[in-house]
């Protein structure tokens, strides 16, 4: 059982080796091994390229021969029989075989499978003719085939009246005009025949039409094929007949003609309107006066001053609300469609992109018509797609649908305004005047019909394509329901001369804006433009007066006006910035909360006046920027020194051989390190400017509030990728970005005052205090006669010690075992504002000179000796003088100290002016922090945002301006620490190259 157990294993698997070695050599049999070379190209031919008798093979997509007595067909994809030939098999495929026909039965029958005998001759084709007003019988009534076909001729008597159909196989009832006209089918002079109709030539008639299509982007026109049959028989049959299709036929001829009228020419809108003129005594339909029984509704009239009246007259009886229970928020627009011959095709909604020509998902293309959303689609389309996908136009009536209070169904004409119509040769659309418009109302996409020239079935010559269709809706004004006046279609046609259809194309755009009169609005602007900018006037004499008073002169000259204009240019930057963010707020707040609509956004064009005051705003901070900017760079400073030596030193002396005692000198490391304190915070801020950026850029590209932005009705942070995303308002991203970067800084400023400064580090206190320990007072004069002094005399007498009696002295303080810091005897008072006499000034600026005559002593090797000895005399002479004015030591320029009042705090400015003696006013709040970046956090705050701003509205990208606004951050503090340093070298005697 074993052995037989194994030998049956055994046989199976060398059966399975068989049948792999059988699998692989089929493989290898049936695919070709990939190490042979394969080309996977073969010759491109198209069906024309193929003989005569060949045939287009449409699986090997090559050209095959056709079989014995056969040639290519008219397609050129099959073979047909020779002339003379019947089929014997054809099945659809290489299969096909003719055989000779008789000679007594020469003929073929029409569907090629039997032979028969002719009356007559035969066609090009090999079948049997027949003469005219003949029809060709090949077969009995029940299908028998008969020996030999005959020619029946049609019986044209009163009693038939039929001829021959365009087959020629059977005889039918002859067209009735032609009963009407001649009580025969034949229509023969003076009657006349004209796009297979006829009609009498006494009628009350033109009798000579022009069937000339304009084309004026080109500047021509040429005889349309499609007019000279169709024109003159449409216009006659609607006329004589009120044929309804011909009078649908006639309007869309007038249409494909751009609704143009010449009242000097019979053309097809001039029959149109003779037709319409002359058909006065029909009712009107739907009582509307424009609309004539039995004719399409063209045209709204030609009187002046119409199209106002049927534009903004009379609001739609229905409503529009973007929230609650009855909310009504799809334009519900439907068009009554109709085929170039003039027949009715369908009513159909204008969603699924019935009016785009640009493709794109449905939830795109009927975002169109969300109300509230303003909608714009542009592409590129070739014009061979266009020839294949709209062989021949199609004509639109387009209507809005709405529902009555009583929930009964009704549609409210549409009207367009064609920018190609020309009246009397005048493109009277295209006048900025709306009361020179003429209104439309039928349109179409694409014209490929007018512009054959000579044949209908050939190539058109030229292509009319609607390359701009804008959808307009208006508000009613003062409406708190969401109250609207008829929509309006504006169209503009372009034409095109076709030269190479595959090569050429053409740009579309398809748009829907929403507009509301904006007079109102600009009213109001403009009311507070001018309080606000009144009130700016007045701000600005008071800075300037004030100005004046600090820099000791009572004169109004030239530098006067220009200072006046610096401090107006700020002033009124800040009304300028106040009426934006307030408008665009406004806009943004009343347009995406509403219920029920009562405010639209404003149009581009409308928004030009905003964005004006914008960079109008920025241009002006930026010039207030700078004289800030300017201003602390060129400051006067100095450091006094209060320290005092400590004894005498025996000293050597050069030359002399021998040595004396001399003072121990003070150090001067204080005061380097005093100087690097205040370089240090000369650009610190109360925000952080990086945080402040990527926090706002945070918030609008990653959270999405500048989806808050797109002109639709949704107040969502997030978009769905398949939904359409509309296009920015730029007042509302002003708004957006306005509202993050001010909050965003706000707190900012709040944290940073009320936690970060109280908490952990206070840099503008802790230099007074650095100023105290070091025994440094600081004196600044921002203006010629006023400026700030910080006090940091220090208590203990001397600063320059060691650890332990430093330690000591701060204990000391702290217990509260010696005097306080103020500058006044048991007072904590060490900023004061300090408005100086004019005497004090000279004396300051006698010594200054003398200071600054070199800008410190950079290169002390090289530098001369008297040079630096009269400098450093100098400093000496200047500390001195300082300490001892601080000192009262010298009555002819003495001071006195006191509080500012409240009204002199509110506006800035001082009412006692300096003349004997200066004065010193308390400065709890530490304002000579307004020379540096930290007190003037306001003005750099709203210059950064105006810069992000305008950049923004520039480019429309968040993130190309927050990254130029950091950078001119950058450049623009890199500015402020050089200048500033040279400044503070040159001011104070402090080297440079100590300053890091």
């Amino acid at each position: 059982m074993v052995t037989g157990g194994g030998g049956a294993r055994m046989a199976m698997a060398a059966w399975s080796v068989l049948s792999a070695a059988a699998v692989n050599v089929f493989l290898l049999w049936v695919f070709p091994r990939v190490s042979r070379a394969q080309t996977f190209s073969f010759p491109f031919l198209q069906p024309e390229s193929c003989g005569h008798s060949q045939y287009f093979d449409i699986s090997a997509l090559s050209c095959v021969p056709c079989g014995a007595n056969q040639r290519r067909d008219a397609g050129g994809t099959s073979c047909m029989c020779l002339p003379g030939f019947q089929m014997i098999s054809n099945n659809g495929g290489p299969d096909f075989i003719c055989k000779k026909c008789p000679e007594n039965m020469k003929g073929v029958t029409e569907d090629g499978w039997n032979c028969i005998s002719c009356p007559g001759g035969l066609t090009a084709e090999g079948k049997c003719h027949c003469p005219t007003g003949h029809i060709l019988v090949e077969r009995d009534v029940n299908g028998t085939l008969l020996s030999q076909a005959t020619c029946k001729l049609c019986d044209e008597n009163e009693n038939s009246f039929t001829v021959p159909n365009a087959l020629g196989n059977r005889c039918v009832r002859c067209e009735p005009t032609f009963i009407n006209t001649s009580r025969s089918c034949t229509c023969s002079a003076p009657n006349i025949l004209t796009g297979g109709l006829c009609f009498s030539s006494t009628g009350n008639f033109p009798s000579r039409v022009i069937s000339s299509a304009r084309y004026g982007d080109l500047g021509m026109s040429f005889t349309s094929e499609w007019f000279a049959k169709y024109l003159q028989s449409s216009a006659a049959a609607c006329r004589v007949y009120a044929n309804l299709t011909s009078c649908q036929a006639l309007g869309n001829i007038c249409v494909m003609n751009m609704n143009s009228f010449d009242s000097t020419t019979f053309d097809a809108c001039r029959l149109f309107q003779f037709i319409f003129e002359n058909t006065a005594g029909l009712r009107t339909v739907h009582s509307i006066s424009f609309w004539r029984e039995n004719l399409p509704w063209l045209f709204y009239g030609d009187q002046l001053g119409l199209a106002p009246q049927v534009l903004s007259t009379t609001p739609l009886p229905t409503n529009f609300s973007f929230k609650g229970e009855n909310q009504n928020r799809k334009l519900k627009f439907v068009a009554a469609s109709y085929d170039v011959r003039g027949n009715f095709l369908k009513w159909q909604t204008l969603e699924g992109g019935v009016l785009q020509l640009c493709p794109d998902t449905e939830t795109r293309l009927n975002a169109a018509y969300s109300f509230g959303t303003t909608y714009q689609q542009n592409c590129e389309i070739s014009l061979s797609k266009i020839l294949t996908d709209f062989p021949t136009p199609i004509f639109y009536d387009v209507y809005l649908q709405y529902t009555d209070e009583n929930q009964h169904q009704y549609i409210w004409a549409v009207p367009v305004l064609n920018l190609n119509l020309q009246y009397n040769k005048i493109f009277v659309n295209q006048d900025s005047s709306s009361s020179k418009w003429l209104l439309t109302r039928r349109i179409f996409l694409v014209d490929a019909l007018s512009g054959r020239e000579n044949d209908l079935g050939s190539q058109p010559r030229l292509i009319r394509i609607a390359t701009q269709i804008s959808l307009s809706i208006h508000l009613v004004p003062n409406t708190k329901n969401g109250n609207i006046y008829p929509p309006l279609i504006t169209i503009a046609y372009s034409d095109i001369d076709i030269t190479d259809p595959n090569s050429q194309s053409v740009k579309v755009s398809f748009s829907v804006s929403y507009e509301m009169n904006q007079g109102e609005a600009q009213v109001q602007t403009d009311i507070a433009l001018g309080v606000l900018g009144g009130l700016a006037v007045l701000s600005s004499l008071l800075k300037t007066a004030g100005w004046k008073r600090r820099i000791g002169s009572p004169m109004i000259d030239l530098q006067t006006v220009m200072k006046f204009l610096v401090y107006y240019a700020g002033d009124l930057a800040n009304v300028f910035f106040i009426i934006t963010v307030g408008t665009g707020l406004y806009w943004l707040i009343f347009f995406k909360a509403q219920k029920s609509i009562s405010v639209l956004l404003p149009v581009p064009a409308q928004e030009e006046r905003l964005v004006t005051y914008v960079g109008c705003a920025f241009a002006l901070k930026a010039l207030q920027f700078l004289h800030k900017l300017i201003s602390q760079i060129t400051i006067d400073i100095f450091f006094i020194d209060w320290e005092r030596p400590k004894g005498k030193v025996l000293k050597a002396v050069e030359g002399e051989g021998g040595v004396r005692s001399a003072t121990v000198p003070v150090s001067i490391w204080r005061t380097y390190f005093v100087a690097n304190e205040w370089n240090e915070i000369q650009t610190v801020r109360k925000i952080n400017p990086l945080f402040q950026i990527l926090t706002v850029l945070f918030f609008l590209e990653v959270v999405g509030f500048k989806n808050l932005a797109l002109m639709d009705s949704s107040s969502s942070l997030s978009r769905s990728p398949p939904s359409y995303i509309a296009p920015y308002s730029r007042i509302l991203r002003y708004a957006v970005s306005t509202a993050l970067w001010l909050v965003i800084g706000i707190i900012q400023i709040m944290f940073f005052a009320v936690f970060y400064e109280r908490f952990i580090e206070d840099k503008i206190r802790q230099f007074v205090d650095l100023c105290c320990m070091s025994n440094i007072s600081v004196f600044l004069l921002s203006h010629k006669c006023f400026g700030y002094y910080i006090h940091g005399r220090s208590v203990h007498g001397h600063a320059d010690t060691n650890m332990e009696e430093m330690n000591m002295n701060l204990k000391r303080e702290a217990e509260n075992l010696c005097s306080q810091r103020g500058l006044v005897p048991n007072t904590d008072g060490q900023t004061f504002q300090i408005a100086i006499s004019s005497q004090m000034r000279q004396h300051y600026d006698r010594i200054h000179e003398t200071l600054t005559r070199k800008n410190g002593p950079a290169r002390l090797l090289s530098s001369s000796a008297s040079t630096f000895e009269q400098s450093i005399k100098a400093y000496h002479t200047m500390n001195k003088f300082l300490g001892s004015f601080i000192d009262h030591v010298h009555k002819e320029m003495d001071y006195f100290i006191k509080d500012k009042l409240l009204l002199e705090r509110i506006l800035g400015m001082e009412f006692m002016e300096p003349m004997e003696k200066s004065i010193f006013y308390n400065d709890e709040g530490y304002s000579f922090s307004s020379v540096l970046y930290y007190g003037n956090e306001a003005t750099l705050l709203i210059f950064d945002l105006l810069f992000f701003c305008v950049v923004d509205l520039a480019c429309q990208n968040f993130v190309l301006a927050a990254f130029l606004t950091y950078l001119q951050q950058e450049i623009f503090r890199f500015i402020r620490n050089t200048v500033g340093q040279k400044n503070l070298a040159s001011k104070t005697l402090v080297d440079q190259r100590f300053l890091i």
